[in-house]
Parts: C-alpha cells; sequence; structure tokens
C-alpha cells in the first residue's frame, strides 16, 4: 500500500508541475527565479536584474486566479539591488499562481510564469523544541503545525567539543531520538523541519534553524566553554595550592636542617652581659666598683663557713709555700660553702679574682687565673 500510495503521489506531482509549468505559445522564454512560499503564508520571488534587464527597471505583476477572468495585481513590496527591482514580496492567497515580468511602462511582456505554490513551501522553525534525557539517550521533540504536518520532518543535528563535523538524525514530525550519548562531554544541539521532496515540494527547502543549545548529562549549559572553562580553573586552582603547600613544606624543611647546620658548625658564643648581669646593670660595667663589692661577699662567705675553709687555707698555704719556692706565686681560693649552696655571686667571684696567679675552686671545679686568661680545671 505504501509504494502504491508513493506511485501516486509521484504521478500526481509530476502531472502538476507539466500543467502549471508549460508554457502556451506567445511566453517568454524562462528565466532563472527563485521562488518561496514562506509557511504557505507569504511569497518572495526573486530574479537577476542587473543581469537579465540591464536596461530598464521592470515591474511585477501576479495574480492567484483561474480561468479566463483574472485579476492582475501589482506587487505590493519590491526588492531592490542597487536601486533596481529584482525581487517582489506578496501574501500567498492560494494554492495556484501565475506572475508576470514586464517593462518599466507595462506595455511589453518579458516574462511570465505559472506555478503550484504549496510545491515551494519552505516551514517556519519547529516551535517549543524540548529536550527530554535518560541515562545516555535524548528525545527531542516540537509542536505539531496545523498545516501538511505528514510533508514535514524534524531533523536533529548534534557535535560534541571533540567532534569536527554536525551528527544527523532526522524522524517523522515531531519527535526524533538518538543513543550513545556521553555524559562527561558537552553537547551542541540543534532542530530544523524540513519539507519532503519530491512528494510535497519540487525545491529542497527547510526551515531556519532553531536556537542553539548546549548540554551536559541533562543540565542546560550557556556553552561549552563554560564546563571546560569551569573544570579548567578548579584544576588551575587546586595546582596552585598544591604547589604553595609543596613549597611551604620544603622551605620549613630546609629552615630546620640550615638552624641545626649552623649550631653544628657555628656554636653559638655566649655573651658575658648575660651571665654577668649585675656587672653590666648594677654596676654599669665598672669591674673594679663590681669586684671590690664581690670580694666583700666572699670574705662574708668565707666567715660563714670557717671551719672546712680553715682546713683548706691550711693547705692551700702550705701549697703556696711549695710554689713559691718552684715558680711564680699563686693562690688558691675555695668556695666550698658556695658549691655547698650552689652560690652564683660566688662563681662569679671565683671567676673574676685580679690576682697574677690564682686557683679558685667552687661547685667541684677549679679555675686557674694567670693575667686576663681563666682556665678551668
Amino acid at each position: 500500500m505504501r509504494l502504491i500510495f508513493q506511485a501516486c503521489s509521484m504521478i500526481f506531482t509530476l502531472g502538476n508541475l507539466v500543467a502549471f509549468q508549460s508554457q502556451p505559445p506567445g511566453w517568454k522564454d524562462a528565466i532563472n527565479t527563485t521562488i518561496i512560499n514562506f509557511n504557505n503564508e507569504k511569497m518572495q520571488i526573486t530574479w537577476a536584474a542587473r543581469e537579465l534587464f540591464p536596461s530598464e527597471n521592470v515591474s511585477f505583476s501576479y495574480t492567484f486566479d483561474e480561468g479566463k477572468h483574472k485579476i492582475w495585481k501589482p506587487c505590493p513590496t519590491y526588492l531592490l539591488d542597487q536601486d533596481y527591482n529584482s525581487g517582489c514580496l506578496f501574501k500567498t492567497e492560494g494554492p495556484t499562481l501565475a506572475i508576470s515580468i514586464r517593462n518599466s511602462n507595462g506595455s511589453e511582456e518579458l516574462f511570465s510564469k505559472r506555478l503550484k505554490s504549496d510545491f515551494y513551501i519552505k516551514p517556519n522553525r519547529p516551535e517549543n523544541v524540548t529536550f527530554f534525557w535518560k541515562e545516555d539517550t535524548v528525545t527531542v521533540s516540537c509542536n505539531k503545525p496545523e498545516r501538511a504536518v505528514k510533508c514535514l520532518r524534524l531533523e536533529l543535528q548534534y557535535k560534541s567539543k571533540f567532534d569536527k563535523d554536525w551528527q544527523s538524525r532526522t524522524s517523522k514530525c515531531c519527535s526524533v531520538g538518538e543513543q550513545g550519548f556521553d555524559p562527561r562531554k558537552c553537547y551542541s544541539f540543534r532542530v530544523r523541519l524540513k519539507r519532503l521532496v519530491p512528494y510535497c515540494n519540487v525545491v529542497n527547502y527547510s526551515s531556519d534553524w532553531e536556537a542553539e543549545t548546549f548540554w551536559m548529562n541533562g543540565t542546560l549549559l550557556d556553552s561549552c566553554d563554560d564546563g571546560i572553562k569551569s573544570q579548567s580553573h578548579t584544576v588551575i586552582i587546586l595546582s596552585c595550592l598544591l604547589v604553595v603547600l609543596l613549597m611551604t613544606l620544603i622551605l620549613l624543611i630546609l629552615l630546620c636542617k640550615w638552624q641545626r647546620l649552623q649550631k653544628s658548625v657555628m656554636p653559638a658564643i655566649p655573651d658575658p652581659k648575660y651571665i654577668f648581669a649585675d656587672l653590666f646593670n648594677d654596676h654599669n660595667g665598672n669591674f673594679q666598683e663590681w669586684i671590690d663589692k664581690t670580694d666583700h661577699a666572699v670574705v662574708q662567705t668565707n666567715l660563714e663557713y670557717e671551719e672546712p675553709e680553715s682546713i683548706i687555707e691550711a693547705e692551700s698555704q702550705q701549697e703556696d709555700e711549695n710554689s713559691d719556692k718552684q715558680g711564680p706565686r699563686e693562690k688558691i681560693f675555695t668556695f666550698s660553702g658556695a658549691a655547698e649552696n650552689n652560690d652564683p655571686k660566688a662563681a662569679q667571684i671565683a671567676c673574676l679574682m685580679p690576682t697574677s696567679n690564682t686557683i679558685a675552686s667552687f661547685a667541684g671545679f677549679q679555675i686557674l687565673m694567670n693575667d686576663d686568661m681563666y682556665v678551668m680545671l
């Protein structure tokens, strides 16, 4: 049945073309014209004015009437090419159309033609286009036009950012579906309506493309660049944070190693300002004043611990007598009481006794002082 219907449609189409495009005797030779019937609402007929009629500005008239008593209407709106009439735009009023192109004053007919306006229909854009996503399948649909739905096909084109060319899918009006979409990719979609050729149209006219839309995993985006930019920004930010953390960690490790190396290679030298705080704070660095006061403290300390020190002094005097015979004079001071009480003042006095050769003993240590040199024994 379908083959029979297609054969009948072909015969009907060819019969109409022969009937409406055949020219009776006396009609001028055919010229190239472009005929568009916009959704069976408006007709647009254009011709190459400068090439066909270079010497004059032609006039155009048309009629949708049939029979001998035709009423010809002048063109309501001319299309111009460098101030020459190159086309006409007028309302569609019926299925059959006759056109005539004459010279500027209308006295001579230069071209005429009869045609079936329904064979030159260009459909409007699809309306209310919707996208339905289910896993990797997308179904696109639109509103059905009021007329000639059987002559229309809905075409879907799509591509991802990794595709150079559009992928196309065509189905009956007004729904089309496609599978195999990757949810990780962003896709561009566009749809349009097409007229069937040659069953409904003699010219392969399609509607203009509906506005392009961008989808990713069922989510509508402003553009596919937005998804790429957001991902790239996220990657850049995370990379920068990671680099900063690694650099901070490396700097901390290097700083710790440098401090250890500095301590091992160049040990810190103690500042006497902090060891002998009373010398600098109480006496403003006056060593003689500080040592006099320190001597007084030593005498008091020796009196408090007279018994053990007297024994040690006797021994030290014997050693002094022996040392006088052998070499330079040396003195030995003992601060056993200071050592027992951990008296820092006594330790300071023992370290800084201004004798020529002195041996001081405190806190279990002995210090040999010769002029400006101090040696701990």
